[in-house]
């Protein structure tokens, strides 16, 4: 299958650290030292992910034809409305009649598996062109009175085309995906939680989540690069998770990749869950070359895990 455009909508509204500071006495360079976060977005008081959902598809199609879209998947785990959800949104707004349409979660690897569940779809015949969009608006969850994590999050949304047959012009084709659970490794079931009648986002085991995310995040690359006969040198971009760029450096480094082949919008975004990486895809879209190999590789509560090979073709 192919990627065959992308958009994304990030909201107006911007978090500083200095915010924080005044808030709960965080310096400012502390959580630039931390987590590489200068700024975060964050949805308005009329936003939700329905409504970032709607507005990624609505800036995606001023770049592509959408009348023939077959299904609608949208991942997230920050649901506005767990009834319906983004996809349903997405359905109503472009007025599609008898389609597929469908939510679902996998904390922050939610991305990937939505790509499978595309990929799954093609494979039995059910569908041609799809829409592939991740929100999230970690701020109807968070607490920014946790000194460990309030600071994190952010908000927003993205959208891709995928066509199972490849489109006219530039376009990512999927060469492979690969997930995984790792709910039975250390604070798998502990370390990033959110239970809405219960104090929302909670991360009380940051480092367990560090040291794992930069273990799989890194083994992973490694993996489908070598299911694909790619050495690390034939990798063009790196789009890591978006959660700490403290994380994406350290798996920079163990992979031993410059900086210059790291996509990254953690440090003006925040934490922007499993629309993060996605988001970081899009913004990139007008660099891409033909022959360019890409790998987004994403870990998550649950510590769900995984990576997507994704290699630029022109037609």
């Amino acid at each position: 299958m192919f990627f065959e455009q992308a958009a994304h909508y990030i909201p107006q509204k911007k978090v500083s650290n200095d915010y924080f500071e005044k808030k709960l006495g965080l310096d400012p360079n502390w959580i630039v030292e931390r987590t590489g976060m200068v700024e975060r977005r964050r949805a308005g008081a009329d936003e939700n992910t329905n409504t970032m959902a709607v507005a990624a598809v609505e800036n995606l199609k001023s770049k592509a034809d959408l009348h023939d879209v077959d299904l609608i998947v949208a991942g997230s785990y920050t649901f506005y409305d767990t009834i319906v959800t983004p996809a349903h949104a997405v359905q109503k707004y472009l007025g599609i009649e008898a389609i597929p349409v469908l939510g679902l979660t996998s904390a922050c690897s939610s991305f990937l598996n939505a790509a499978e569940v595309v990929e799954g779809y093609f494979t039995m015949g059910k569908s041609k062109k799809a829409l592939l969009i991740l929100s999230e608006q970690n701020s109807l969850y968070h607490n920014e009175e946790d000194q460990k994590s309030g600071h994190l999050w952010g908000d927003g949304a993205v959208a891709f085309l995928i066509s199972r047959n490849q489109p006219k012009g530039l376009s990512l084709k999927v060469e492979e995906v690969k997930t995984a659970g790792a709910a039975n490794v250390g604070k798998g079931t502990e370390g990033v939680m959110l239970k809405p009648a219960h104090g929302g986002i909670d991360m009380p085991h940051g480092r367990d989540v560090f040291i794992n995310a930069c273990q799989y995040m890194a083994k992973t690359t490694v993996e489908i690069l070598t299911n694909n006969g790619l050495s690390m040198d034939d990798l063009t971009y790196l789009v890591p998770h978006q959660a700490n760029n403290r994380i994406s450096q350290n798996v920079a480094a163990s992979l031993q990749l410059e900086e210059s082949r790291i996509l990254s919008n953690v440090q003006y975004l925040g934490n922007t869950g499993s629309a993060g990486s996605g988001i970081a895809l899009s913004e990139s879209w007008s660099k891409y070359k033909k022959g360019d190999n890409l790998v987004v590789s994403v870990f998550g509560g649950g510590y769900s895990y995984g990576a997507m090979l994704l290699k630029a073709v022109q037609d």
